[in-house]
């Protein structure tokens, strides 16, 4: 007896009472797991997350937790928090250097545990980048340079290559790197450098040693779970759970109990420990009567099953769809009741909230008229204690649509497609918008979101086909809107303008003061230009509220001949131009009266100056001709 007693002794002396005993709270750390999200293996630059998952048994869940996460048996992180929820830790833009073994220790008042070990691979590597003070040095000089291993981290060996031959190694704790290098022949060299990330040492795994076998015996000491009543369990019936110890007297008076159902506990004690409550469907599940005895634990486990009285309700609405101020039926039912404990009489039912100014019709009917704004119901069911709800229903009444207002949203020009938007200012979505020509439909758009616009495509033929235009809304059967009629500007393209001469053609003369006279048929405002040919810019230019316009040139000269045209365009963007018309500016009259004086005196000159010439020749022949006699007489005598 003496080993088996001191190894109960030892036993007993090992446990500890994980909560204070003079506030009467337990708390125990059933299980820790450490996992790696997305996955274990990853590649760099990936997000990872390291999730910290404990499994704690207490009376409340709120408590203070201190979390400390490991990196290969290396403490790289720990904080304390109160929450329930599982403890994260983010690796953001992970890097080789990250990979390792990770785990999570959880403490609790006192009690610890730690996860096993998950390793995170990263693999991937960035491309190092090389970089020189400069490209050209003398013989003998010294080359600075740097390697940076862009985003890297942990210890990093860095190494510089020379043509291809390793010249420098370099280990740092960062991700570059600066160096000198000596290049000591003349000539063109090539120089590249690569890095090491350092992640762990190498290791040796021995052979297996000898195996030696223990042998370990049961004690005869195990929980013990009752839970009545034993048949059906219905909800609100008083439910009974004992938990309690069957074995070694002398182990018994040292053992602890816990009855704990999921992460809750329901009491805690010595030797044997009870809890009774009210019945109710959620607290169907596992229960469990767990055995503490030093380093031992035994846990005895049942299944609670309970019966639903009557199931939730739930809560619908008829019609589907209504309006503002129209009659609604709301109506609540819990489609299943234990017949053989609960009549369907024996249910109420109520609508939360009261308020809502509908009448109860029936059993869970309520009937009356939607409101102008919405609003969330919900039904209450309730019988022998047992109160249940259903999930909320939002009743949103649709508001009729209003009468749709139709408008051209671009320039309507005759002969070209324009954009008619049709509107209302208040409806309820989805509101069909139908086009009519006269009483001829045209189209549908149906207008399902609030951004989107009823738009229709329009060519007219003549300005007074815009007014035939209307648009009809509804969203609501039997019931539509019409607009008034589509009022809108026609703009009518401009016609070949016609250029007229004032004066006329073959009566333009020096001095006269000319119009030249640009008309068109079309809408105005009218752009009017006035073109010479060889002249690329306009004479003039002007904006007028008329079909027609001129332009004048006063005091005309010979260098005004030429061929004139005009250019017309209004709102409708059709650029039309006139036919040419050449203009000869002829001599004035008086200029043509002092040409043809001038003429005559210059022949009147002419004609004396003949006469003189004439008459100044015949007197100086005579003479001559008598001399001529005298010489030839004078020749004969001799």
């Amino acid at each position: 007896m003496g080993p088996l007693l001191l190894f109960t002794y030892t036993l007993l002396s090992s446990w500890r009472l994980l909560d204070a005993q003079s506030n009467n709270m337990i708390t125990m750390v059933e299980d820790v797991r450490l996992s790696i999200e997305p996955r274990a293996n990853v590649i760099r630059g990936t997000n990872v997350t390291l999730r910290c998952k404990a499994k704690v048994i207490s009376y409340t869940q709120e408590m203070s937790r201190d979390y400390t996460i490991y990196k290969d048996n290396v403490i790289i992180f720990n904080d304390s928090s109160s929450s329930s929820q599982d403890f994260v830790y983010l690796l953001p833009d992970v890097r080789v250097s990250h990979t390792g073994k990770y785990s999570c220790e959880i403490k609790i008042d006192g009690n610890h545990k730690m996860s096993e070990a998950n390793k995170l691979s990263v693999s991937g590597l960035s491309t190092p980048l090389l970089h020189l003070n400069q490209s050209v040095v003398s013989e003998g000089e010294e080359l600075k340079v740097s390697c940076t291993a862009p985003g890297e981290t942990g210890p990093i060996i860095f190494n510089f290559y020379v043509d291809s031959r390793e010249r420098l190694e370099r280990q740092v704790n960062s991700d570059q790197v600066e160096a000198k290098l000596f290049v000591d022949s003349v000539g063109i060299h090539q120089i590249h450098c690569t890095y090491t990330v350092l992640v762990t040492v190498y290791s040796f795994k021995s052979k297996e040693s000898n195996i030696v076998s223990v042998s370990v015996k049961e004690l005869s000491i195990t929980p013990i779970l009752e839970i009545f009543p034993q048949n059906k369990i219905y909800e609100g019936d008083s439910l009974n759970i004992f938990c309690s110890i069957r074995g070694l007297a002398s182990s018994i008076e040292h053992a602890r109990l816990i009855l704990s159902q999921g992460n809750q506990i329901l009491s805690h004690g010595e030797t044997k420990i009870n809890h009774s409550m009210f019945a109710l469907a959620k607290d169907s599940g596992l229960v469990e009567c767990r055995l503490f005895l030093g380093n031992i634990r035994k846990v005895a486990t049942k299944t609670v099953s309970v019966t639903e009285l009557f199931s939730a309700p739930t809560l619908t609405m008829s019609p589907a769809e209504v309006f503002e101020k129209e009659f609604v039926t709301l109506t609540c039912k819990s489609e299943h009741v234990a017949s053989e404990k609960l009549s369907r009489k024996e249910l109420t039912y109520t609508l939360d909230p009261p308020e809502s100014l509908l009448i109860l019709n029936d059993t869970g009917v309520f009937f009356g008229k939607a409101l102008t704004y919405d609003l969330n119901y919900t039904c209450i069911a309730q019988a022998k204690g047992i109160i249940k709800r259903s999930k909320n229903l939002t009743v949103r009444p649709k508001v009729s649509v209003s009468s749709p207002k139709i408008v051209a949203i671009d320039r309507v020009v005759l002969g070209k497609p324009f954009k008619a938007l049709c509107q209302s200012d208040t409806g309820s979505l989805p509101i069909n918008y139908t086009l009519l020509k006269g009483r001829e439909q045209v189209g549908t758009v149906s207008v399902k979101l609030p951004y989107q616009q009823a738009l229709f495509t329009v060519t007219i033929d003549r300005p007074e086909d815009v007014n035939t235009y209307r648009c009809e809304a509804k969203n609501r059967d039997n019931e539509a809107h019409v607009s008034k009629s589509l009022n809108a500007t026609v703009t009518v393209p401009l016609s070949r303008p016609s250029l007229t001469v004032i004066p006329v053609l073959p009566e333009i003369s020096e001095g006269d003061h000319l119009f030249l006279i640009c008309m068109v048929k079309g809408t105005p405002p009218v752009i009017f230009k006035w073109y010479r040919v060889g002249r690329e810019s306009p004479l003039f230019t002007t904006n007028s509220e008329w079909n027609s316009s001129d332009f004048q040139i006063e005091n005309l000269a010979k260098k005004d001949s030429g061929t004139y045209y005009c250019e017309a365009l209004n709102f409708a963007n059709n650029l039309v131009r006139s036919g040419p018309v050449t203009i000869e500016v002829r001599l004035a009259l008086w200029k043509k009266a002092m040409i043809g004086g001038f003429s005559l005196l210059v022949v009147s000159v002419l004609v004396v100056v003949g006469v003189l010439c004439f008459r100044s020749k015949r007197g100086k022949r005579e003479p001559a001709a008598e001399l001529s006699v005298l010489r030839a007489l004078n020749q004969m005598t001799l």
